[in-house]
């Protein structure tokens, strides 16, 4: 009976890529907290560019974030791809669904700015 049933195991990452991929998500939350700390300070510099795309860099940033993390310590990277994709196509959706969102209100702040 063992003979029949496969054991099929995936080569699981070592320390140091988890430890590489922890460094990455520090300095991408540092870049988060920058973002936010500049467009809420007008004395600091680059005040004007990310005032206005806040949202978006912080979207981008964390979803970049939830990525790494789905991949690496959910171990999506080395499971099967069915279940990758089972995972990955609503977050599609929803990524879709928000940048829309973030469109059409941009788009009804233009047409009605606030008094």
């Amino acid at each position: 009976m063992d003979a029949q049933v496969a054991t099929h195991e995936h080569a699981h990452p070592g320390p140091a890529l988890y430890l590489r991929v922890a460094v990455i998500l520090f300095v991408m939350t540092a870049l988060e907290v920058l973002a936010f700390e500049v467009s809420h300070r007008p004395s600091m510099p680059l005040h004007e560019l990310v005032q206005p795309l806040l949202n978006e860099i912080l979207i981008i940033l964390s979803a970049a974030k939830f990525a790494l993390v789905a991949m690496f310590y959910m171990h999506l990277k080395q499971d099967s791809k069915i279940f990758s994709g089972l995972f990955v196509f609503p977050l599609i959706i929803a990524a879709v669904l928000i940048v829309a969102l973030l469109l059409l209100f941009s788009y009804l702040r233009l047409l009605h700015p606030a008094a």
